[in-house]
């Protein structure tokens, strides 16, 4: 029986082919998502080079690189030539991407728009499977003078203490809030409780002279301005 030759090992390219190469003579950017990750896991199994190993894992989650990030070590491990070491560096790098985002959010201190205030807090509250509730706290040139988590609760729902926000508020020196919170199911469409506790801290602001200037509904990928829906 005739041998069968192996092409599928990396080692086994040419250099322009193999994605450690092509990074350090052509640089980062022209890597696909693919041949980063087979950097990171270095090797793939018998049937697959780490390139294709690479592929297969991203088309499990439709290349989609927020969902890969959500994969726990047990489904990583599940995939062939995939083991707990290799698990977690996929997990660990692009949890220090995500960290960078929020890095660079972090540089944003001044509130312009509702798209300023998601891109600070999509990667506080974006991913998260429960509900969290956030106060950011601005000065009267609607900068940022602190933010906060409020209150962390399950998946229908947080409670929100209006007295400690003023409380907090008055420590500031704030005359301005923004309130968000996220829906891990997705949804934009705020509820009832959304509008009540609005209003409610919207009512405890003005007793102050503080003004609540929006409320954000977080998702993933999007969200929700109750004062660009004009219904602060």
């Amino acid at each position: 029986m005739q041998e069968k030759v192996s092409s599928l090992s990396i080692k086994h390219w040419a250099d322009d082919d193999k994605p450690r190469e092509k990074l350090f003579h052509k640089g980062k950017s022209v890597l696909s998502d693919a041949e980063l990750i087979a950097i990171l896991i270095g090797s793939g199994n018998r049937e697959e080079s780490a390139v294709e190993l690479s592929k297969r894992i991203l088309a499990s989650v439709n290349n989609n690189l927020n969902e890969l990030g959500k994969l726990s070590i047990k489904q990583l491990t599940q995939f062939k030539g995939i083991g707990e070491a290799k698990a977690i560096s996929i997990i660990a790098a692009l949890e220090l991407g995500k960290r960078r985002g929020g890095e660079q959010a972090k540089s944003i201190v001044k509130i312009t728009s509702s798209k300023v205030c998601f891109n600070i807090l999509q990667p506080i509250l974006g991913e998260l499977p429960h509900e969290e509730f956030w106060i950011i706290y601005l000065n009267n040139a609607n900068s940022i003078l602190y933010k906060s988590q409020l209150s962390k609760g399950g998946i229908t729902g947080t409670l929100v203490d209006v007295r400690l926000v003023m409380r907090q508020a008055l420590e500031y020196g704030a005359v301005g809030l923004i309130l968000a919170h996220n829906h891990p199911s997705g949804t934009l469409k705020p509820s009832q409780a959304d509008k009540q506790i609005t209003q409610k801290l919207k009512v405890a602001a003005q007793a102050l002279d503080i003004k609540v200037l929006d409320h954000l509904i977080i998702t993933e990928k999007d969200y929700f301005s109750f004062a660009d829906e004009s219904i602060l």
